[in-house]
Parts: C-alpha cells; sequence; structure tokens
C-alpha cells in the first residue's frame, strides 16, 4: 500500500485536508495507495510559493538548469522498478509496458537536458547604430496536469521541458494514479532547488481549481471534456494552455495489402495497453476485397492475447483502468450491436474481480456509429468496409478530433494523398507505432492543440521578447 504525501513550497506532506482517495488495484480490487486531496485554498497557496522560486529558477544558467535535469534522469533511473511496479499496481498496465513508459520518461529527460542549452535566440537586422535581438525566457508557473494511462513518459515531457526552460513546476497527476506520481515527484525533487517543483493530488475538482488559479501556463494531456474546460477557464486568466487531449484514431487499410499482415497491425494498435493509448486505434477502414480475410486475421489475433494481471510476465493484455472506464467500454459496444454491428469475438463483461474487458472485434459497423465517431480508449477494433481507398480517405477525415492516423497500403500515390489530405497531427504510413526521435505535430479540433512533444516542446514553454538597444542621445556606444 503506497501512502502518497504533497509537495508544497519544498515541504513534503503539507496540506491534504480536502479528504483522502484511495486507488484499487484494477486487477482484483484491493487497495493499492492512498493520497490526499488538496483543498482549492491549499492550491492557492501552493502557486503562491511555487511562484516565490520562479525568480531565482529562472534566474539559473541554462547549462546548470540541463546539468539539474540529467540528475533528474539519473535519480529516475534509480528508481525506475519502483515507478513501474506502482503504474501496473494503479492502472494495471503489464510490467513490461510499464517499464518502456519509464524508460522512454528518462531519454525524454536526458534529450531535453541535452537540447535546452543550445536553444538561443536570433539578432535581427536594423540600425547600424543599435542593437535589436529576440531571446526566449521562462513564461513562469506552468501547472501540469498529466494522465494516467502512460504517467511517467507523459509526466516527464511536460516536466522536464517546463523545468530545463526555467519554469517552476505544479504536478497534479491524474486521480488514478497518484503513488506513481508521487514517486517520480521524490525522485526529482531530490536533485531540483526547493520550491521548484510541487505536487498536488486529488480528483477532478483539483485539476480545476489548479487551472483557475493565476499561472502563466495550463499544459494538459487527458480527455478533450477536460481539455475544454481548462481552457475555458484559462480563458479568463490569460494563461496559455497546452493540450494533447482525446482521440478516435482511423486505421485505413486498403485494398493492395497481404489481410494477415495488416491484421497483425491493427491488432498492436487497438489492443495495445488494453486500448488505453492516445493514438490507439479507434476505427478501421478495409477495402472490401480483403476485407473477410483481414476481419478472420484479427479475430485470430484477439483470441490469441493472454489476458490477466499486469504484474504476471505472461500478460499481454491487462485490465482496464477501473470498472466505470469498462462500463464506458462495454455500453458503446452494446450500442453497435444493437444498432447492426456484429462482434466477431469477446464483448462480453467477464466474471470474476477486476476490471477486465476481452480484444473485441466489431464487423458490420457503419461510420456513423459512436463507437466509430468517438473515442472508446479500450481493447475494442470496429471494422466499417469500404469500396475504395477514396471512401476510406473521407470517413478517416470525417472526425471531430485530429490526432493521428494510420494507412496501410502498397501505393506510393495512395500514401502521398494520405499525409496530404488526412487533417490531423501524425500521419503514420504501414506501421502503427513508430517514428524518429524528437518527432512533434500540432493535434487538431477535439484533439488539442499546441506541441507536446520535440524540440519545439521547449519553444511552448517560453515566451520570446524583442529588444531595442540605442545608445543615448542618438550616439555610439
Amino acid at each position: 500500500m503506497y501512502t502518497v504525501a504533497q509537495l508544497i513550497g519544498g515541504v513534503w506532506g503539507a496540506g491534504g485536508e480536502g479528504g483522502e482517495l484511495v486507488v484499487h488495484d484494477p486487477a482484483d480490487g484491493s487497495p493499492v495507495s492512498s493520497a490526499p486531496v488538496a483543498t482549492a485554498d491549499e492550491v492557492g497557496k501552493a502557486v503562491e510559493a511555487t511562484r516565490g522560486a520562479a525568480a531565482e529558477w529562472a534566474a539559473t544558467a541554462p547549462a546548470e538548469r540541463a546539468a539539474a535535469l540529467h540528475r533528474a534522469a539519473d535519480a529516475v533511473a534509480a528508481v525506475a522498478d519502483d515507478l513501474a511496479r506502482a503504474t501496473t499496481a494503479e492502472m494495471g498496465k503489464p510490467l513490461s509496458d510499464a517499464r518502456g513508459g519509464v524508460e522512454a520518461g528518462i531519454g525524454t529527460l536526458r534529450q531535453y537536458a541535452e537540447l535546452a542549452p543550445v536553444r538561443g535566440g536570433r539578432t535581427l537586422h536594423g540600425d547600424t547604430h543599435a542593437l535589436d535581438f529576440m531571446t526566449p525566457q521562462p513564461r513562469g508557473v506552468v501547472a501540469a496536469i498529466t494522465p494516467w494511462n502512460d504517467p511517467v513518459a507523459v509526466s516527464c515531457g511536460l516536466l522536464g521541458a517546463a523545468l530545463v526552460t526555467g519554469n517552476v513546476v505544479l504536478h497534479k497527476p491524474s486521480e488514478r494514479t497518484p503513488a506513481t506520481g508521487w514517486l517520480l515527484a521524490k525522485a526529482l525533487d531530490s536533485v531540483l532547488p526547493p520550491g521548484v517543483l510541487s505536487l498536488l493530488t486529488g480528483g477532478p475538482e483539483v485539476g480545476a481549481a489548479l487551472a483557475a488559479q493565476q499561472v502563466d501556463v495550463v499544459a494538459h494531456v487527458g480527455s478533450t471534456a477536460t481539455g475544454r474546460a481548462i481552457a475555458a477557464a484559462a480563458a479568463r486568466t490569460g494563461a496559455k494552455v497546452l493540450l494533447e487531449n482525446g482521440g478516435s484514431d482511423p486505421l485505413v487499410v486498403d485494398g493492395d495489402v497481404d489481410p494477415v499482415w495488416a491484421a497483425g497491425q491493427a491488432a498492436l494498435g487497438a489492443f495495445a495497453n488494453a486500448g488505453q493509448i492516445c493514438v490507439a486505434v479507434e476505427r478501421i477502414y478495409v477495402h472490401r476485397d480483403v476485407a473477410e480475410d483481414f476481419t478472420h486475421a484479427l479475430v485470430e489475433r484477439a483470441e490469441r492475447l493472454r489476458t490477466g494481471p499486469g504484474g504476471d510476465p505472461d500478460t499481454e493484455l491487462g485490465p482496464l483502468v477501473d470498472r466505470r472506464h469498462r462500463d464506458h467500454v462495454h455500453g458503446q459496444v452494446t450500442a453497435a450491436v444493437a444498432q447492426g454491428a456484429r462482434i466477431r469475438t469477446g464483448g462480453t463483461l467477464p466474471d470474476g474481480p477486476g476490471s477486465f474487458y476481452p480484444a473485441t472485434v466489431l464487423s458490420d459497423c457503419r461510420h456513423e456509429m459512436t463507437v466509430v465517431r468517438e473515442e472508446t480508449f479500450g481493447p475494442v477494433a470496429p471494422i466499417v468496409t469500404v469500396d475504395s481507398f477514396s471512401e476510406a480517405l473521407r470517413c478517416a477525415a470525417d472526425s471531430p478530433y485530429g490526432l493521428a492516423a494510420t494507412v496501410l497500403t502498397g501505393s506510393m500515390s495512395h500514401a502521398q494523398r494520405a499525409w496530404r489530405e488526412l487533417p490531423v497531427g501524425t500521419v503514420k504510413v504501414n506501421a502503427v507505432f513508430g517514428g524518429a526521435p524528437g518527432g512533434a505535430a500540432h493535434p487538431r479540433r477535439g484533439s488539442g492543440h499546441g506541441f507536446g512533444y520535440g524540440p519545439e516542446l521547449l519553444d511552448e514553454f517560453t515566451a520570446t521578447k524583442a529588444v531595442h538597444i540605442e545608445a543615448p542621445g542618438g550616439g555610439h556606444w
């Protein structure tokens, strides 16, 4: 059982007068962590205390901040196994996947530690007797509100980029993974100056109170509904908002690809982390020429997945994060069946403890079904059969979201059309996951706005100032 403490103004154990929340293991329902709930007054005091540390941290030399972030990466690496086990216990991710998330977070910290010191402004060409330049400066106080589905990797990205650019940070981890957030904050705080990082815990009300404060940036990764509420709050305070929110990412399967290979890609995209990935495959448009063979192969893949607790090394499909979320996933499946979809495998609530849900394949789906239009965030693969690549692209583009999309095709012309025409931040051709290090994109529509990854994230946490200097009296220096 993890007992979480808050970090406010450099003091561990502060606050928490709002009560206690308990997180249960989604595999068996046993309690695994307890965390204090911050009150609105405590949130305000935390912002005030953090702002008190802002000037000194902003004035710290970029190379010193980068060295601190390298030490932070070392500190996280020293507790990597603890972080992975806490993640698995709190949200059910298979332990190997949880370890991968921690390693990704460590790598991101090191990446930003290397990139930040070599960033700079630029000199402008004005009057020969004047000096003109543009320079980036820290924005000030950053509120980082992070999700439960990949809690270490996402948090390291936002916290690392904000800290190394000279900002101070208030971190509010998801109420579903508070112990993971606490262990991460302890590692970072052990090598950072007091007050530079604070940790607040609690439910959505704590995140709402934080977003309503006079902070300079609110960075949020999570649901579209929460992101819109944060944007509305920031519109009143003037804070800059960075959002990576929900998605309903399409997979297009062209008529010229091997359907068995395509099914393997679809299974990976739809079922990894039980579908609880921001860029998971949420809807599939498959050409009629290969639809039945593709569906058959995908069903076989789904039925071979080994389901079990995340801590079991043989587990490939762990539980969903909790039963409330399982009810949401199953509700979408049930509604689709009522509208004419056909369950090819899965789609039933299993007996026993925990919040397990089977890998589910639905055929005979239509583009207008909720399971296709909206984010499911579970191990569900709804298949829509189309008659042409153009129809598939048209359907893939018709969405309230714009996070990512994948196209499987043997045609270079179709690949070119896809990346040009799809209104999403990331287009992947012939691989549902992957990409070069440092890639960054702008999500669109309901999926958010602003860079969330790559070197460009460093720019998001700074404000550019233009400076013009002349000698007094119009003379020379």
